[in-house]
């Protein structure tokens, strides 16, 4: 960008008026006294020749009728797709919206007890049903039975190369959880174990036996359905 050009852009940006400029509110004001549509602008920084971040972020809000939750799920491509939504812009609204989610996915993960393992499939069914490859998590028990939290060991399959005991236990030995639940998803909907399925189940809780580091179930989520181990007399 030319000096010229630069020096009328920020000339514009000051003569805006105070509820144009969220920058400086957020600065007077605190986050919090932003609405969706200034938040949206400071992600986005610029908008283009003739329209305001503002009026920028007003469009992408009103891109779909789910309004700022889709920002949720839409991926960078799909962002890039609105008219002065670059490549740059889009990843920095996506590594927001997923930053988001997981700040809120920590503190919904707080003091959180599961009474069954309906309750973890529950927690877990709509991060894991779709996913088109095969994901192993780790849910973090402490001694009171709370969730402190869930770990994501592998993505790609399950097998004794890909899920390591020492990748699995390494973060419950580094919070000092009590206990852990193995969750992994099978692809085709099916949530029946295979042999290979068990035969790690088995590795596993033995390591957890040694560390002392209880394996409460293993659950394979499939579509909308799910095995839980433990409830299968599998573990």
């Amino acid at each position: 960008m030319i000096p010229d050009e630069r020096m009328r852009i920020m000339s514009r940006i000051k003569e805006l008026p105070q509820s144009e400029r969220p920058r400086e509110r957020l600065i007077a004001l605190g986050a919090k006294a932003l609405s969706n549509q200034e938040l949206l602008a400071l992600l986005i920084g610029s908008g283009l020749q003739g329209e305001s971040a503002m009026a920028l972020a007003l469009r992408v809000l009103g891109y779909t009728d789910e309004g700022i939750m889709w920002l949720q799920t839409a991926s960078s491509e799909e962002l890039s797709r609105i008219t002065g939504i670059g490549e740059a812009i889009a990843c920095r609204i996506s590594a927001a919206a997923e930053l988001g989610r997981r700040i809120a996915e920590g503190m919904a993960a707080q003091h959180i007890r599961f009474d069954s393992p309906d309750g973890i499939a529950s927690f877990l069914m709509e991060d894991m049903r779709y996913a088109r490859n095969e994901i192993f998590k780790i849910l973090l028990f402490n001694v009171r039975g709370e969730m402190m939290g869930r770990e994501l060991v592998s993505a790609g399959g399950i097998n004794s190369s890909i899920v390591d005991a020492r990748e699995v236990f390494r973060p419950a030995v580094r919070r000092g959880a009590a206990s852990i639940v193995l969750v992994h998803n099978h692809p085709s909907g099916d949530p029946s174990p295979s042999s290979q399925d068990i035969d790690v189940t088995d590795s596993l809780t033995k390591a957890g036996e040694v560390l002392g580091i209880k394996v409460i179930d293993h659950l394979i989520i499939g579509d909308g359905c799910f095995t839980s181990f433990r409830r299968e007399g599998l573990i």
